[in-house]
């Protein structure tokens, strides 16, 4: 057991060289240091990637219909391609893959509540519009578009936030009737925009802007999640399986890749998040090729205490010192070095990443300012889990650098070790 006189006994080897013990724990703490600051940086990246992903669902699908630019059975190029409403229910029939969808048509008029008018966007979509695009309605602000407005063609709109300040000038917004050009619309929800965009949409059902905008005729585009999708092997088989689709119904070349627009937020995730995982990797090498340099510096620094204190360690032996007294001598040392230093440099490298993520919060540094902003970097830190376990590596690491030494120490004799000069 570990008693007073060994710590006392393995104090005094360290004052007496105060110096080498100091740079060698630096190394061990700015290790450390630099794993943590380095794994907060990677943080930072990944949420501020991610984060311009939060506005949409990660295996969201839109389609919409543009212009062939290839001859196909006859048919001319510069044809346009229009979306109907039978793509929607064939879609997900000819597709398991396909969760929710949504058809959309978009269209841009004035809305008016008494005085006030301005120029906004009318987005027909279904009750799964919510979903997919993670449109958030807050306790007290109404509801969302659902089943029954779209079967009953209801006249009824939902807001955004910058629509409810212009239009309405701080009055509650629920329940009166705004007007889009000549039609009245009942206001039964404000969502949240946290942009506060003036380019946010207000949406109304689905059937009542194909009735009113379309002649009750087509769509504008089709928004859908998919399921099942686990590599860019299958997600690329669904788009070209969906490309075969359009291209049979719409007679188009399904290789015309200009004939049918296609944005798969799937994708740029699955591209996103194997660069993150790259970067988070090399991160990771970069941070333990650092801590090595420590943990090699420890061990070295081991091996010259042995041989200073060979001869010591010989007439330990020679009055009865047993080999796992020598042994764990050194190894205490080593991990008392490996921890202190270790702890030091952990709490030095958390307290810089959440310095710098209080600072950005205060300042909103990194967060997109609207809609068409990009965040680059949030939250720079490391979790508690992975900080401590970093350390705890190092202080596993500094018993192995401690015990390959004592090892060889105590394997020398007594006589051998008294001869030693």
């Amino acid at each position: 057991m570990l008693d007073f006189d060994s710590f006392r006994e393995i104090w005094s080897t360290i004052k007496k060289n105060k110096l080498r013990t100091f740079l060698t724990g630096f190394s061990v703490a700015w290790g450390i240091f630099m794993l943590i600051v380095l794994l907060g940086a990677g943080n930072g990246l990944r949420n501020g990637v991610m984060k311009n992903m939060e506005r949409w669902s990660d295996n969201r699908i839109e389609l919409w219909g543009r212009y062939a630019t290839k001859p196909y059975k006859g048919m001319q190029t510069n044809r346009r391609i229009e979306l109907k409403y039978e793509d929607l229910d064939a879609i997900r029939r000819e597709n398991p893959e396909v969760d929710l969808i949504t058809a959309v048509i978009s269209r841009s008029d004035t809305l008016s509540f008494g005085e006030e008018y301005n120029s906004y966007t009318l987005s027909a979509v279904h009750p799964e519009k919510a979903v997919i695009d993670k449109i958030k309605m807050s306790v007290g602000n109404g509801r969302f578009i659902n089943a029954v407005d779209v079967a009953r063609k209801r006249k009824v709109i939902v807001i955004s936030p910058r629509m409810k300040e212009v239009l309405f000038k701080g009055k509650d917004p629920l329940g009166q009737y705004v007007n889009a050009g000549q039609i009245a619309y009942q206001v039964v929800g404000v969502y949240t925009d946290e942009d506060n965009s003036n380019d946010a949409p207000a949406y109304i059902p689905f059937s009542t802007g194909q009735t009113l905008y379309n002649g009750g005729y087509g769509l504008d585009d089709l928004v859908f999640t998919v399921k099942g999708i686990n590599n860019v092997q299958e997600n690329d088989a669904l788009e070209k399986r969906i490309r075969e689709q359009f291209g049979n119904r719409h007679h188009f070349d399904p290789e015309d890749k200009r004939a049918l627009g296609m944005w798969n937020t799937l994708e740029d995730y699955m591209m996103l998040n194997g660069l993150m995982n790259g970067i988070s990797l090399f991160i990771w090498i970069i941070g333990i090729g650092t801590l090595t340099a420590g943990i090699v510096g420890v061990s070295n620094i081991m091996l010259i205490t042995v041989r200073e204190r060979t001869r010591e360690f010989g007439i330990r032996k020679a009055i009865g010192a047993t080999p796992f007294s020598i042994l764990k001598l050194i190894i205490i040392e080593s991990i008392l070095i490996t921890a202190v230093f270790g702890y030091i440099g952990m709490v030095t490298g958390v307290g810089v990443t959440e310095a710098i993520n209080a600072f950005m919060e205060s300042t909103n540094a990194g967060v997109a300012s609207s809609e068409d902003d990009m965040s680059i970097f949030l939250n720079p830190t490391v979790s508690l889990g992975v900080a401590l376990a970093s350390t705890a590596l190092i202080i596993a690491a500094g018993v192995l650098a401690g015990y390959f030494p004592a090892r060889k120490a105590v394997k020398i004799t007594a006589i051998e070790a008294m001869r030693n000069e």
